[in-house]
């Protein structure tokens, strides 16, 4: 079974024609690490940058676990910059409501609480019940140890 990640898809589209079958996408990734300077072996690999012609490298590493049918993991880090975490992807990893969507990526952004209560016009109390509710999904004690949660997430897609 092959799977992957939008950021994937579009990193190894530009390597292969189609990625319809296992061919094709093994075709995309022997494309992608042609330009490594060093060989390596399955279950190997550490962190690499793949410098493409022209693009932004691209950020590389295969998981040292091979799974019992042989399968390899490998995660590809597209370093096009974002401006904070994917709303999606918040939603999903957190199960957070919109209202707290919205806090994190306003938290995200450098906005203070209070100054987001000004701006939405909502209540000192409504948004410290959202940071509230936002810790206690994140697991996070504090708004420096959320901020820097949602700073590591913004890589995700």
């Amino acid at each position: 079974m092959l799977e992957w990640n939008a950021a994937a898809e579009t990193i190894l589209g530009a390597c292969a024609d189609s990625l319809d079958s296992p061919g094709d996408l093994s075709a995309a990734l022997r494309n992608l690490i042609a330009g490594v300077p060093a060989h390596f072996a399955a279950g190997s690999l550490s962190w690499i940058v793949i410098r493409n012609a022209g693009d932004r490298p691209v950020i590389m590493t295969e998981e040292g676990v091979v799974t019992p049918d042989g399968s390899v993991i490998v995660a590809l880090l597209d370093r096009q910059p974002r401006t904070g975490p994917n709303p999606e992807t918040l939603r999903k990893m957190f199960g957070l409501t919109g209202a707290e969507t919205q806090l994190a990526l306003r938290l995200a952004s450098g906005d203070a609480p209070l100054e987001i209560a000004e701006r939405s016009r909502l209540s000192r109390t409504t948004i410290r019940t959202q940071l509230a509710s936002l810790f206690a999904k994140t697991e996070t004690r504090r708004q420096a140890e959320l901020v820097a949660l949602l700073g590591r997430i913004s890589v995700l897609p």
